[in-house]
């Protein structure tokens, strides 16, 4: 039960005093760089599969 203890004692103390915490303008930074990726990569699939939609019905159209 001591290790236990412990644990969460060492936890905590490392949440509280080591951890480097980001500023506010820190976080907005990140948030807007992550939700740009977000995008940019949702946009690059859509386009993939759109892209491949229509080969793919080139493709069925020769067989039917």
């Amino acid at each position: 039960m001591k290790k236990v203890s412990n644990y969460f004692r060492d936890s905590y103390k490392e949440l509280t005093e080591k951890v480097t915490w980001p500023t506010w303008t820190q976080l907005q930074q990140s948030t807007l760089i992550v939700l740009s990726a977000t995008l940019l990569i949702t946009a690059m699939v859509w386009l993939m599969d759109l892209a491949s939609n229509e080969v793919l019905k080139i493709i069925y159209s020769f067989f039917s």
